[in-house]
């Protein structure tokens, strides 16, 4: 068990953060306090897989602050920190870099958890989890570190690995997130509160995945293969804005599809036109095979 002095706050504003720390407080642990945004900050920050944190800390009857910038960079935000003294900061999601005057009231640190196909310092950056899909990555590392103002450079208390099959999308890789950064938390934390934590200091030359926006979602039917267009879709569906692309004239977002064949042939068609349909089914001739597409919506 946590030495219940010991202060804890909350900043997230995630989904999948959220169950990370349902998990914990179902183990025990205890917060002082939330930082989280409400639904309207969220808008006005552009939040992406933003969840409101609202239920769960009334549930658990723990206050919350609602931050004046989503950066914490504002004079208010500092004086919340420094006026409280937390002794240790556990991230929930949050597309933010701290500031280094928030993290230095802290008594004990910050940690939070970053992932990538390969270990730190290569993957830093935006979306790691969306990209390995992209990239037609096998497994992917989360690793629990302490935060620093850096992008995540922080050393490195834990790691724990897990599958990217064939059947996987951006959602079960993050079903799959969770079920790890809640285990390695659980069994660090204790060791983190009483100080004898043994760390790891990231080693070699970093690499970083951009930030993406919906844009980044338009399928390019000449360039890509029908493999790399199914990990393209499968990257991006709900609750992420969607893959789209534009099949006979029509721009499509595309939410569920899957690699339908790869030696039938229609030698006269077009990459990215659509050759068949079933029911609400599509079959489009793609660079290397066809594409079934199962889930989608005229945009």
């Amino acid at each position: 068990m946590l030495d219940k002095e010991k202060k804890l706050v909350m900043c997230g504003c995630h989904f999948a953060g959220y169950k990370i720390i349902e998990s914990l407080l179902e183990e025990g642990i205890q917060f002082e306090y939330f930082v989280t945004l409400s639904e309207e900050q969220a808008q006005k920050f552009n939040v992406s897989e933003y969840k409101n944190f609202e239920s769960l800390a009334k549930q658990y009857n723990i206050p919350v602050y609602y931050p004046i910038d989503y950066s914490l960079k504002n004079n208010e935000d500092y004086n919340f920190f420094n006026k409280h003294k937390f002794d240790l900061l556990i991230q929930g999601g949050w597309q933010r870099l701290f500031p280094k005057n928030v993290l230095d009231t802290l008594n004990i640190g910050a940690i939070g958890g970053h992932g990538s196909s390969d270990f730190l310092p290569k993957g830093r950056g935006r979306s790691p989890l969306n990209w390995s899909l992209i990239e037609g990555k096998k497994r992917f590392i989360m690793h629990l570190f302490f935060i620093k103002p850096g992008v995540d450079d922080g050393d490195i208390i834990d790691t724990e690995m897990f599958d990217i099959n064939d059947f996987d999308d951006i959602r079960t890789l993050y079903m799959k997130n969770v079920i790890v950064t809640k285990r390695m938390l659980i069994r660090s934390l204790p060791k983190i509160i009483d100080g004898t934590i043994s760390v790891k200091k990231q080693d070699g030359i970093p690499s970083y995945y951009k930030k993406r926006s919906p844009a980044d979602g338009l399928i390019n039917w000449e360039n890509m293969d029908v493999w790399q267009i199914y990990n393209f879709v499968r990257a991006q569906t709900r609750p992420y804005p969607g893959a789209y692309g534009y099949i006979n004239e029509k721009c499509i977002k595309i939410w569920r599809c899957q690699v339908f064949d790869t030696r039938i042939n229609y030698s006269d068609a077009k990459y990215g036109e659509c050759v068949e349909s079933f029911d609400n089914n599509l079959i489009i001739n793609c660079r290397g095979g066809l594409l079934l597409i199962e889930d989608y919506e005229i945009m």
